[in-house]
């Protein structure tokens, strides 16, 4: 297996060509990946009214509606380490561009059925089916979407690869911006009855719109250099006059392909250790979103928030995220993205606690709003360096399998079901202030896991 990981220094000599490309490819990559956070974020923002239209019938009481809102959520999580599995390994051996046109193609079927489905008032059960219908879709999609789309980003960067590799994050800070503001206008300008029978479909449309933009732009890029490379190798070790003439020599049976050496099965056995310490370090990153998204929720159940103040702290999460990213991925260019992540992990495992019993003790729009703010800052320094320092734990030939496994392992198990977790802590405790507990606990075992990366895989 090659050992070259994306921290192998760049070229001094950096090409306009090469910049061009690293700009094409940042839209490229980042247009799928705010589309796929914009959907998700879209229904968590919207997990009351869609809880209303779709799971509360025959007697289904609110809260009953709201958790089995997000355990369809949750269960969406489920199918994403196959997706990863499946997708991440057809890009490893195929190529990352193909793979990619697969996951928009497949995002924007989800949010097809989200735009067509009717409510439970007229097909009653059968309108929960297509909602979770429509998340597992998405689900498998996104499985395959972040570790390919990285690649794919870092591997046409000719430097600043943590620079570069912030713009994944940059762009889910977009997404909560815009879902967010979607949530805030429609709350605002239209009436209860509005929202309820068309409003929440128009920022479904808005996303269905935008996907074809992205599969055209995807379609237009050329493939990697360094999958280029890497299929150049793999030539060249096929048709080697070495392995001609044992295949030729008689008596001499042709050597079968080994099953263990796939991209899937490499990442799997012989790079366990890897792929579960990154799930370990992505496990902040996620709950750092995740929190933030059920955060309008979590308000206007349990603060008695108006929900246009709910959508407003998102909208201020998501600025924050949006220009602190790209800054705080030239900062891990300088020092290493492991030193930033773990100041943030510190960040995260002593302020929550303090965030929310102030939010709880002091419950305005304000306070929301800066909480929020707090929030997304440890998601930008967190989260934004995390795609270069996972591209540096997986070599090339398996790098998209690897990051898409751990990436999805972790998103599944201390994100996915996170709103889900968070919103039964809630309900089971009494206490307010229980899912600072869940995000703390997180946090700490994200800080453990950054220490054995660092000291194991020689990540900076």
């Amino acid at each position: 297996m090659s050992t070259a990981t994306a921290s192998t220094p760049a070229s001094p000599e950096v090409s306009h060509e090469q910049r061009v490309t690293a700009r094409r490819a940042v839209v490229a990559s980042s247009i799928g990946n705010a589309l796929e956070w914009f959907d998700i974020i879209v229904y968590s923002s919207l997990a009351v009214v869609i809880s209303t239209l779709f799971f509360e019938h025959d007697g289904v009481d609110r809260v009953t509606g709201t958790l089995l809102t997000f355990g369809t959520f949750a269960v969406s999580y489920l199918i994403r380490p196959l997706g990863a599995l499946v997708l991440g390994s057809y890009a490893d051996r195929h190529g990352r561009r193909p793979a990619l046109t697969i996951t928009i193609a497949l995002m924007m079927l989800g949010t097809l059925i989200m735009v067509v489905a009717p409510t439970s008032a007229v097909i009653g059960p059968a309108a929960a089916l297509l909602i979770l219908l429509a998340r597992l879709v998405q689900g498998f999609s996104a499985g395959g979407e972040f570790g390919t789309a990285t690649a794919f980003l870092i591997e046409n960067a000719p430097d600043r690869r943590a620079f570069y590799g912030s713009w994944q994050v940059a762009t889910q800070g977009l997404a909560i911006l815009l879902a967010s503001g979607f949530g805030f206008v429609l709350t605002t300008l239209l009436s209860h009855d509005a929202l309820y029978s068309w409003g929440w479909r128009v920022p479904y449309v808005f996303g269905l719109l935008i996907g074809p933009v992205g599969l055209f732009i995807r379609l237009r890029m050329d493939e990697t250099p360094d999958f280029e490379a890497l299929q150049d190798e793999r030539e060249r070790a096929a048709s080697s006059p070495t392995a001609s003439e044992r295949a030729a020599a008689p008596g001499t049976a042709t050597p079968r392909a080994s099953p263990w050496r796939g991209p899937l099965a490499q990442t799997i056995v012989h790079s366990a250790g890897r792929w579960l310490t990154a799930s370990g370090v992505v496990g902040l990153a996620s709950m750092s979103v995740y929190t933030i998204l059920f955060m309008p929720t979590f308000s206007i159940q349990n603060l008695d928030l108006p929900s246009w103040a709910a959508y407003l702290g998102g909208v201020v999460a998501g600025l924050v995220t949006l220009v602190g990213s790209p800054f705080v991925g030239h900062l891990a260019d300088r020092v290493g993205p492991g030193k930033v992540m773990l100041a943030a992990a510190v960040l995260g495992v002593v302020a929550v606690y303090p965030l929310f019993l102030w939010l709880v003790a002091v419950p305005t729009v304000a306070t929301l709003t800066a909480v929020q703010a707090v929030l997304g800052v440890v998601m930008a320094l967190y989260f934004g360096p995390l795609p270069a320092l996972l591209t540096e734990m997986f070599p090339t030939e398996i790098r998209t399998t690897g990051m898409s496994v751990a990436y999805n392992l972790g998103v599944t198990v201390f994100g996915g079901f996170a709103p889900l977790a968070l919103a039964w802590l809630v309900s089971a405790t009494g206490s307010l202030t229980a899912p600072s507990i869940y995000y703390a606990a997180v946090a700490l075992l994200s800080l453990v896991s950054l220490v054995v990366a660092r000291k194991r895989y020689a990540v900076r």
